[in-house]
């Protein structure tokens, strides 16, 4: 998208955005400290609350539209996004039953969202791990798989720029390897509308790649995770 000065809509809108959304989000956190004592599996719905209400503003507010291009399976996969902006890792519980996502550990150290974190099933990633939190990983994963709850990375492990491709980080291949699932990949480009102070309208879609076999050699894995979740979604 043509980099150019925002309009005075575009700005009027991301600001009622930031306004409704961070406050509610606060709020949320409040209510939050309080569950995570008396109730802890009430997070998921207040996750879903979050989730659904940040949806709702991105779509009425923002003038963003949200479309899902095939079916994602909910169990027994593991799934590879594409990861532009906050948009899909806010917004994933609205696509995915109760998706287990691998974050990194830094933001499971945050007061309040690092608890709640944990006690929705967030898989919180140590990049120069040792072999024993990789094991505690790799448990902590398979026991959200029991569940029937989908596993979900983003194996470029940051944020990347509109129309770059980074190597996908190393950890990826292993833990294919380890937990020997099938690999769904899914682009999404949410960057150049969502990934910039004053956000634009349009519509952000989500395409549901082939399923990969689990098996493959990690150049092979790691060359069709990439073209997948850097293709068109258009």
């Amino acid at each position: 998208m043509e980099d150019r000065s925002p309009t005075l809509a575009e700005i009027v809108r991301s600001l009622v955005f930031y306004a409704v959304f961070y406050g509610f989000t606060v709020l949320l956190l409040l209510v939050l400290a309080v569950v995570l004592i008396v109730a802890p599996r009430g997070v998921f719905a207040m996750v879903q609350a979050w989730t659904g209400v940040h949806r709702a503003l991105v779509r009425h507010v923002l003038g963003i539209r949200v479309e899902v291009v095939g079916t994602p399976p909910q169990e027994g996969v593991f799934y590879a996004l594409r990861h532009e902006s906050f948009f899909e890792a806010i917004d994933l519980p609205q696509v995915l039953h109760r998706p287990c996502i691998f974050a990194k550990i830094e933001l499971m150290r945050i007061p309040v969202w690092g608890r709640a974190g944990w006690a929705y099933g967030l898989i919180g990633v140590e990049r120069e791990a040792g072999a024993k939190t990789l094991r505690a990983m790799l448990t902590h994963a398979r026991a959200r798989l029991a569940e029937g709850r989908p596993l979900v990375i983003f194996p470029e492990g940051t944020r990347v720029p509109v129309g770059q491709r980074y190597p996908l980080q190393s950890g990826f291949a292993g833990i294919y390897k380890l937990l020997s699932l099938p690999v769904v990949p899914v682009a999404v480009h949410s960057g150049a509308l969502y990934h910039r102070v004053w956000k634009r309208r349009g519509t952000i879609r989500y395409v549901i790649g082939e399923t990969i076999p689990p098996g493959l050699p990690r150049e092979e894995i790691e060359a069709r995770v990439l073209d997948a979740i850097t293709a068109p979604t258009a």
